[in-house]
This record gives structure tokens, sequence and C-alpha cells, in this order.
């Protein structure tokens, strides 16, 4: 196997060195945002949830295995931590907030239209009870393999099944009902 591109970095956090560690946070900090505004929905909590495993990261870093990719883990910390976000702060009725600093330049058809479609599948995703999204993330945008889900999450393979096949069934529903443009 060959060893990880981030070895000597995470070497180097290990002993202490901030700048090791920073440069880690640079290279994969658009991942880590990416998990967690899939699983937020919304930008200032996936801001926050994003530094929030970062931190818990370096709080880990000496139990990290060097020679294992980085970034993988390092998105899996970031579900983690939104997952334990969500599990606290159970969301009343979610409502979906539209994209408040969303580029206002007129966009060619095309591109508009791929744009809508990915605003619909978010607002899809927002709409999944957090247990389901958890496990779309996981399979869908980590390519996790269901035991990896059901050993993350610390949840039967039945559950993860099942879960998967809810939450698909959802959005497909949610996603055949929106207007077409």
């Amino acid at each position: 196997m060959e060893a990880s591109p981030d070895r000597d970095l995470i070497l180097r956090a290990r002993r202490g060195e901030a700048e090791a560690f920073g440069e880690l946070v640079r290279a994969h900090q658009a991942g880590v945002f990416n998990v967690c505004y899939r699983m937020m929905g919304e930008r200032r909590e996936a801001e926050d949830m994003a530094q929030e495993a970062f931190i818990r990261a370096y709080q880990r870093i000496g139990t990290f295995d060097a020679e294992r990719p980085f970034g993988p883990w390092m998105r899996r910390v970031a579900a983690n931590v939104c997952l334990n976000h969500l599990a606290a702060h159970k969301p009343e009725a979610a409502e979906l907030d539209e994209e408040r600093d969303a580029d206002s330049a007129p966009l060619p058809e095309s591109g508009r239209e791929a744009r809508e479609e990915a605003e619909q599948v978010r607002a899809a995703l927002k709409g999944l009870p957090s247990h389901y999204r958890a496990v779309v993330e996981l399979r869908h945008y980590q390519e996790m393999s269901y035991e990896e889900i059901a050993a993350e999450l610390k949840i039967p393979l039945s559950d993860v099944k099942s879960h998967l096949f809810r939450a698909r069934k959802i959005l497909a529903e949610t996603l055949s009902h929106e207007p077409s443009h």
C-alpha cells in the first residue's frame, strides 16, 4: 500500500506543528464543508460544523493511522459531528432557506437548469429525517459500504438497508413532484 500523501503533515501535526495541521485543513476544507453542507442544509451551520470537525480531528490526530488516507477519515469525522449536532438539536418543521449568497448573475440556460436541479436535490435531502440523510451522505457521497455505515452509525445492517431504501423512495417522490422549468 502506498503511503498517504498527507503522512508527513499528519506526523508533523502530532508533534505540535500548527502549520502542518493548517495545511491539512486547507487541503481538505472543501470536502469537509461539502459533507457538512449536505447534512446541515444551511451554509452557516455547515461552516460551524466544519470548524468543529477540524477541532475534533486535531484533538484526535494522535489516534489516526498516518498510513491511511486522511480525507475519508476527516469527512467521516465531519459526518459524525453533524449527526451528533442533529441528534442533539432535533429540528422543528424544517423550512427551506433561500440561498442567500447565491450568485445572481444570469446563467446560460443549461447552467441555470443544472443549478436548479442541484438546489432541488439539496432541498429534498434537507427535508429527509436526519437518520435517512446520514445514510444517504455516507453511502452516496462518502462511498461507504453498507457494513461500514452500520459500524459508523452503530446500527444494524438491516437498518442501513431500510433507511437507504426509504430515503431513496422519499427523494424520488419529492423530486418527481418538483415543477419543471
